[in-house]
């Protein structure tokens, strides 16, 4: 096969298993955000998160990640739900069901297994947000959407409830171009975020976002934060719900991304009170776990005080 004819099929197949786009970019040093990477972390806006100052020459590189590789297949995938959870406490949408990870990683591992059967052997590997890689940068240079104001993927056709994964190849395929930056004069992203952790357009301090607080941060929630979290107990869909580009959102296809019962139910009472058992059966197998269940209480008891 020839590159178009490569890059066709691996298309093809990929949304054969449900991503809704694909995208594919050069496998090559990031040189424009190398600096931008630098400044972020220099302005220590990854707060707690180590990891994220780990690798920085193989987080701008792909090649020292995965030795000869020439491509970077960006894949998107829904997960925006057919309905909210009832109830005050909010919890992410990325969070309703089944950890995408694992899911994810799933649908990639048998998406691979098909292809070699087609094209024949070939070095890959897949990554989804687990590894010191800059998958939205990644996501623009395939032409999957541009980053908006609120650091996100937007695509012009379905907003930004979009899973991001990679797959960093050896092949050599057809390369997607970057599409136009379509936020225009539209500051409502940052005009809603009640912790004010969009600090300028297209620039987040991660150490102020309400995903930060109630997720990465393992010590006591701030006290100057009391009242701004608008009941997220769980994640922050904020600046995602006042996109315009949000109003196209179509409800996701992933059945392992619905919510379970245990989950629908215990949401209507508020989680007035959990108990680790209800804890472990409501969110078995999702995201929520990476809280765990002192982390979860903790919001909940912020909240509620």
């Amino acid at each position: 096969m020839n590159k178009n004819q490569l890059t066709t099929l691996i298309k093809t197949k990929a949304q054969e298993f449900g991503f809704d786009n694909v995208g594919v970019s050069k496998a090559e040093f990031l040189e424009e955000e190398a600096p931008k990477l630098e400044h972020w972390l220099n302005q220590n806006h990854h707060g707690q998160m180590a990891y994220m100052a780990n690798h920085f020459d193989m987080r701008l590189d792909p090649t020292k990640l995965v030795e000869g590789s020439k491509s970077v297949i960006s894949l998107m995938l829904n997960y925006f739900p057919e309905q909210q959870l009832q109830g005050n406490i909010k919890i992410a949408k990325y969070a309703y069901g089944l950890d995408y990870h694992v899911v994810i990683k799933k649908k990639i591992a048998h998406l691979l297994e098909e292809l070699k059967q087609e094209i024949g052997d070939f070095s890959a590997r897949a990554f989804v947000d687990s590894a010191p890689v800059m998958e939205r940068v990644w996501a623009t240079k395939g032409g999957l959407g541009w980053m908006g104001k609120n650091t996100l993927l937007l695509n012009k056709h379905k907003g930004s409830f979009y899973f991001l994964a990679e797959i960093i190849c050896d092949l050599e395929l057809e390369y997607d171009a970057p599409v136009t930056d379509h936020c225009g004069t539209c500051t409502a992203c940052i005009d809603a975020c009640p912790t004010d952790a969009l600090v300028a357009p297209y620039a987040l301090d991660a150490s102020k976002c309400i995903s930060y607080y109630t997720i990465e941060l393992k010590d006591n929630l701030p006290s100057e934060m009391k009242n701004k979290f608008q009941n997220w107990a769980f994640g922050c869909d904020i600046c995602q719900d006042v996109c315009p580009w949000n109003r196209k959102s179509s409800a996701q296809k992933t059945p392992e991304f619905n919510p379970n019962s245990s989950l629908i139910e215990v949401s209507k009472k508020d989680f007035e009170s959990i108990s680790l058992e209800v804890f472990q059966e409501t969110f078995k197998g999702s995201a929520v776990k990476r809280t765990k269940y002192e982390g979860f209480v903790r919001n909940l008891n912020y909240l509620k005080s």
